[in-house]
């Protein structure tokens, strides 16, 4: 049986280059819409859970043409406004070889969601209506009026009992300049509100300004992340670490901090048709796997095949079966399936 989930956040038009021209070559773009929060809604939705996303679209036909999308992933629109004319949008530019794909925004500081007024939001009523709540670091970049928002929204779920998943998803390119520091008091409260957190030692350090004498990685998060943990009293955090080989394959290896104990999954390793969107396929998975009580090491692992396997789905939104992902986790590639 599936759990009441809702994600707070900004649907955008994605413009995807065909092939691999660049955006000065092109002469049409394959659209759709996508977004954190649409993208964890519809992953959670293939796993069996009822989503919804709190957001604001354009009130015209564009809005029409986000909402028919939404449905179509599965997600419920209920707490959907309709306001304004206008929808962030993201070029997105396929990489090739040493040429690495790249992502450029339009109109998203006048989007409708980012200009929507608070009231337009019942948060208590929505908190109520649910057992899971999704924010997101991009959403707090966004402008004053959306991080009240946002911060507003948390507390009262928090207050509601639900369970609160925070991904820190930092952007330097929407924070700017010291954007570090503009971010860390935000992200202090966010984390002091959360109950599962998305985060990396590189969040730890430049972001909370944390500081270490490790310099592996991974040595790193096994030194900041338990400290994280107990100050802030979150229950799991968890992220990837990724590499990328000189042959342009993709490896992945999952980690869990939970109960004062670090999970590690298996390095996964694969090609890549669509990087976009495989990060929310792994905290998808986290959440699942909590939700339905899979213990630490069969959480990462089912995490990080959900991940593996989005990277091989064109589109932002991983559409997953649950039957597909513990596939993956024990068989690797497979023939055709008769």
């Amino acid at each position: 049986m599936g759990n009441q989930i809702a994600a707070f956040g900004e649907i955008m038009m994605r413009l995807q280059v065909p092939g691999y021209e660049l955006l000065s070559q092109a002469s049409s773009f394959n659209y759709s819409f996508s977004g954190t929060g649409v993208n964890v809604a519809a992953a959670l939705s293939h796993l069996g859970h009822d989503t919804y996303l709190v957001s604001t679209i354009p009130d015209n036909p564009v809005g029409d043409a986000a909402t028919s999308s939404l449905h179509k992933l599965g997600i419920t629109s209920t707490w959907i406004n309709r306001y304004g004319a206008y929808i962030g949008m993201y070029f997105l530019e396929n990489g090739f070889g040493a040429r690495a794909s790249r992502v450029t925004y339009s109109n998203r500081l006048e989007s409708s969601f980012n200009k929507a007024p608070t009231d337009l939001y019942d948060f208590n009523r929505i908190s109520k209506a649910v057992d899971v709540i999704h924010f997101c670091g991009i959403t707090l970049a966004m402008n004053d009026s959306i991080r009240s928002q946002m911060k507003n929204f948390a507390k009262t779920a928090k207050e509601n009992g639900c369970l609160v998943v925070f991904d820190c998803n930092y952007r330097p390119s929407l924070w700017g300049e010291s954007g570090y520091e503009a971010a860390r008091a935000h992200y202090k409260e966010m984390l002091h509100l959360a109950d599962i957190v998305f985060m990396n030692e590189k969040d730890a350090l430049l972001t909370l300004g944390m500081e270490t004498e490790e310099i592996d990685r991974e040595k790193q998060l096994t030194d900041l992340l338990p400290t994280i943990a107990s100050h802030f009293q979150i229950a799991i955090i968890a992220g990837t670490h990724r590499t990328i080989h000189t042959d342009q394959t993709h490896s992945l290896r999952g980690y869990l901090y939970k109960n004062n104990s670090f999970t590690f999954s298996k390095e996964r390793s694969f090609s890549v048709l669509d990087r976009i969107g495989s990060g929310d396929a792994y905290s998808s998975g986290i959440i699942h796997g909590e939700l339905h009580g899979y213990h630490s090491q069969q959480m990462v692992d089912f995490a990080v095949s959900a991940a593996a396997l989005a990277h091989t789905i064109i589109g932002d939104s991983p559409l997953l079966s649950e039957n597909a992902i513990f596939q993956a986790m024990g068989e690797g590639i497979r023939d055709v399936e008769r």
